[in-house]
């Protein structure tokens, strides 16, 4: 298999100089109507919708293989693309996609740093109008369950003082005062720390520096040492901490896809408010 074209996160400079290149896959997860206005040349739209397969209570899980196959088919992925993912919400959408193509065991994938905001701020050129496609005959396979975790999983790992359940929704969602959920509050021992905190709001939100993010995190005991289970509501925020870990080299890191919708709307899940 071919090496990466790009780190994990690439910043506009980065990618610039690789547009049109055979192996590159653009993928635009912003609104229908906003990818239309513009987006980068030769940038595929992939709803967001088509990312996740809502088994109530839990929103947010991930498609089935044969979904995900035709998902990826349509879009032409091919098994040496190399895929570049942004949107224009801070990114979080485009890290779902990039979570789960983890998942599924693809070798190559970046996160646009600071998404379509940063590329306009930079004078990225830009297109309008939709691109199509050339699809593809993508077989999707679980080829890395260690990026996954279940609600059994993390049940099973609240007293593993190995193991950090890491809460990426705001403070208010965290302390149970903003309730979005039959039950409010937070997964017992889970430490919080809101998605946007790796970012920095006077450039674009692309990422704060490694040192900063590393204090950050090392300050809530999420050190690199330990096995990192990462959610938020449906796993759209956290799957942005979840390739920030990964950029900052966690080497164990799970993303737990039924979130609060799943935890929060059973009642036989434990809570702390």
């Amino acid at each position: 298999m071919p090496a990466p074209l790009l780190p994990l996160i690439v910043s506009p400079q980065q990618l610039q100089p690789l547009l049109g290149h055979d192996r590159l896959l653009l993928v635009d997860l912003s609104e229908p109507a906003d990818y239309l206005a513009q987006h980068l040349p030769g940038a595929i739209h992939l709803p967001f919708q088509a990312l996740i397969q809502p088994r109530p209570p839990a929103m947010g899980t991930l498609p089935d293989l044969p979904q995900l196959s035709a998902v990826f088919s349509a879009i032409g992925l091919r098994e040496d693309s190399h895929v570049v993912a942004y949107d224009n919400t801070g990114n979080g959408r485009a890290s779902r996609l990039l979570w789960t193509l983890d998942v599924l065991g693809h070798p190559a994938f970046s996160l646009l740093d600071g998404g379509l905001e940063a590329w306009v701020a930079d004078g990225g050129p830009l297109e309008s109008g939709q691109v199509a496609p050339r699809p593809s005959q993508y077989t999707a396979r679980l080829r890395n369950p260690a990026a996954l975790a279940d609600l059994d999983y993390v049940r099973s790992r609240l007293e593993d003082d190995d193991v950090v359940v890491l809460d990426t929704r705001t403070p208010a969602e965290y302390a149970g005062t903003d309730q979005r959920a039959a039950r409010a509050g937070h997964i017992p021992g889970a430490v919080n720390f809101d998605w946007t905190l790796a970012m920095d709001p006077h450039r674009q939100r692309r990422l704060l520096p490694e040192a900063v993010l590393r204090k950050r995190l090392r300050e809530l005991g999420v050190t690199p040492d330990k096995e990192v289970i990462a959610h938020c509501q449906t796993h759209h925020r956290s799957a942005h901490t979840y390739i920030v870990l990964k950029h900052l080299g966690y080497q164990r890191v799970r993303g737990y896809a039924g979130s609060w919708s799943e935890w929060g709307n059973r009642d036989d899940t434990p809570i702390e408010r």
